[in-house]
């Protein structure tokens, strides 16, 4: 029942979001859209108590089907320990969003719809992989030791990547989507396909959600089995998942315009993938409270936000000004 109620309430989140016009043909506004973001992590967070009331009372047997039994406290921490990590990891996801819509030149205008889309699919992208997941904790319980192992291979591989300008024509994500239909040069509006000579193609619309819901897989090997790290109990896994892909669209207009800004968060990430990743591979010999695990991601995220802050005033500050005309 509980999970009918939350899709339910997701389903009415996403139509009353849908019929909002709060952009225009330049795209959303930074204003607005921090506006909108606030208002996602409003009711984010206002999730968490009714996490706990349905925990701590244990509405229709929530909580009594992990192995323990879980209470309202333990589980709000859970619940908002999983939001924050994967809120922190989209940072990473916005990235190469911008990357993908600055190099197919997708107007602002229609960066909203290919965002809505890409997280329609996500969200049942993401059910299926926690499924699969779950399935394979409870069934396998050595599995952890995969994850474990997995997040701070993520880690390291994070730490030695190149900040530099790539292109995009170079990725596996790239030659894997023109491989599915032939391309056309150039957008044709909103539309993903035209036909051309009787023969239909792709436009870079449609190639750019391709690559879109296929980076979004790739990240949800990467922030799901984070999630793990910190509860197996699916539907603090999936609710905190999906409110936190909600708010990634307004996130993205944000970010997009400042994401130079935070580049010091990156190591913040790599830390915190590596904490859950040994927390995973020492859960059968020590134990970490679940507050201190939400305590020390809150601090992590927070130090890789002023750091990248005072580097940028710095860095702003030492610019060379102008020589003044003769």
């Amino acid at each position: 029942m509980l999970w009918i109620i939350f899709i339910v309430l997701i389903c009415t989140l996403l139509f009353i979001d849908l019929n909002v016009d709060y952009t225009s043909d330049k795209g959303l506004s930074t204003k607005k859209a921090l506006g909108v973001t606030s208002i996602w992590i409003a009711i984010s967070l206002l999730f968490s108590i009714f996490i706990y009331y349905a925990y701590e009372f244990h509405w229709f047997g929530i909580g009594l089907h992990v192995g323990h039994d879980t209470g309202g406290t333990e589980a709000a921490i859970n619940y908002l320990t999983g939001y924050l990590i994967e809120e922190s990891l989209s940072i990473d996801n916005i990235f190469i969003i911008a990357l993908i819509f600055g190099y197919f030149k997708i107007p602002p205008k229609y960066q909203r719809r290919l965002l809505f889309i890409g997280i329609m699919t996500a969200m049942v992208l993401r059910g299926v992989v926690i499924i699969g997941g779950s399935y394979l904790i409870n069934k396998y319980a050595w599995i952890t030791y995969i994850f474990g192992a997995f997040l701070i291979f993520t880690a390291l591989r994070m730490l030695k990547s190149d900040d530099g300008e790539k292109d995009l024509k170079d990725s596996a994500l790239y030659k894997f989507a023109i491989k599915l239909f032939p391309v056309t040069d150039k957008l044709h509006g909103k539309r993903f396909f035209v036909f051309e000579n009787g023969k239909r193609f792709a436009t870079p619309m449609f190639i750019a959600l391709i690559i879109i819901e296929l980076a979004d897989v790739m990240f949800a090997f990467d922030s799901i089995p984070a999630i793990f790290a910190i509860t197996t109990d699916p539907f603090l896994v999936f609710t905190s998942n999906i409110f936190a892909i909600l708010g990634l669209r307004s996130l993205y207009f944000v970010l997009a315009s400042m994401l130079d800004r935070f580049a010091y968060l990156k190591y913040s990430l790599i830390v915190i993938l590596a904490f859950v990743g040994v927390k995973l591979l020492m859960a059968n010999i020590f134990h970490i409270p679940s507050l201190i695990s939400l305590v020390i991601i809150i601090v992590l995220i927070a130090l890789g936000i002023i750091i990248s802050i005072r580097k940028s005033k710095q860095e702003a500050g030492h610019e060379p000004e102008e020589p003044e005309g003769l």
